[in-house]
């Protein structure tokens, strides 16, 4: 048997040789004709309260403005399966991607480590088995703190995997670029350069899927080049936190034009450092993104009104008043289980409000159906 490793360094030599690699699934797919659809992953786990609630809530674009434009679904759940379901960022993500509440081990069964592997096809394997769609036109914009998560990008599943891929936007992706630029370019002294080396090395040791050799092609290549001309080597100029995901998600909707892009916000997980107002301020954060993503969609012609907006929690939060931060998410509460969805655009109706009781991998199902094509691993239902 062929393991992964061996699979895709096989791969990658084919490709640079310019032969057809000997693990391609090569078949001839239509047009994809369905929708753009953006995934707003509203992360670091929120409660309803502070998001959907009117009185309490710290988004108030998406409740008062985005909402009016198609449906939100009041009372969604990560149900609550025992010994498979986590409130936890990563785990959630992969539910939204795959439709599924699978039990998620780390690769090397470390202690609260987070590498995951998913076994059932994404969303994004599933468009591009289906559609001739490109790698760089799916894409996971990501944080720069939640590194495991740039290589959710394809399963482990033997009719789909890494021949169906999609590509990751985060600044850990951007440093790699850098750093391999600036070595190429030389001009060091032999501790710069050493130090460059080490500081490559590490992000390259994140990457336990093995899958840089088959590099991020050439529209990445002049992405990050463009990236690199305006904003420089420093880190100083482009934004940091949440603020840097909408930043990099607007530049890909101008010059990647993904037909699939899943962008991971976090900011509200940094309450862990003991500060409540880290938690709203990362909703506001993120109310603030989703207003200019929706004023880009609505500008640009490929995608006004031809865009499906899904904004959902990767999970909720506790609600324990005995604790000086009450909102955590790792104590399996029925809050931490309690989330929310709203769906605006082609194919869902507007200024509608849902509260009977749906599932989070509806959402998976759903997204399917609206883009036309099959999902047969999820599980979920399609939402009404």
């Amino acid at each position: 048997m062929v393991n992964r490793r061996t699979l895709l360094q096989n791969s990658a030599l084919a490709g640079a040789l310019g032969l057809a690699s000997p693990y391609s699934r090569a078949v001839a797919r239509p047009a994809y004709r369905g929708p753009n659809v953006v995934i707003v992953r509203f992360g670091g786990g929120v409660r309803r309260r502070e998001t959907i609630d009117a009185q309490h809530t710290y988004s108030p674009y998406l409740l008062k403005s985005l909402s009016r434009r198609g449906t939100l679904f009041t009372n969604m759940e990560v149900s609550n399966l025992e010994g498979v379901t986590q409130t936890s960022h990563a785990q959630g993500t992969l539910y939204l991607l795959t439709g599924r509440y699978d039990a998620y081990r780390d690769v090397d069964n470390k202690f609260l480590g987070e590498r995951f592997e998913p076994a059932a096809p994404t969303l994004f394997e599933y468009l591009r088995k289906s559609y001739d769609v490109a790698d760089h036109e799916c894409l996971i914009v990501n944080g720069e703190d939640r590194k495991n998560e740039e290589y959710f990008t394809f399963s482990n599943h033997d009719l789909y995997g890494v021949d169906y891929r999609c590509h990751t936007l985060s600044l850990a992706r951007y440093k790699r670029y850098l750093f391999e630029h600036q070595i190429a370019e030389g001009g060091w002294d032999e501790k710069q350069l050493r130090d460059k080396r080490r500081q490559l090395a590490e992000l390259e040791s994140l990457d336990n899927r093995n899958t840089e050799p088959l590099g991020q092609g050439a529209r990445l290549e002049a992405f990050w080049e463009r990236w690199r001309a305006y904003f420089g080597d420093s880190g100083f100029v482009n934004a940091r936190g949440d603020a840097l995901l909408t930043q990099l998600s607007l530049w890909a909707l101008e010059h990647l034009q993904p037909r699939l892009m899943m962008i991971n916000y976090q900011d509200p997980d940094y309450v862990h450092w003991g500060n409540p107002t880290h938690y709203s301020r990362g909703i506001a954060e993120i109310d603030r993104g989703l207003t200019q993503l929706v004023a880009a969609i609505d500008a640009l012609p490929r995608y006004r009104d031809q865009t499906l907006i899904v904004v959902v929690p990767d999970c909720g939060r506790d609600s324990n008043p005995f604790m000086r931060v009450p909102y955590q998410h790792h104590f399996n509460s029925r809050s931490a289980h309690e989330i929310w969805a709203l769906l605006v655009g082609p194919g869902v109706a507007k200024g509608r409000v849902y509260d009977h009781v749906v599932d989070q991998i509806d959402v998976t199902t759903t997204i399917g159906m609206l883009m036309g094509m099959a999902t047969p691993s999820a599980e979920g239902r399609v939402l009404v």
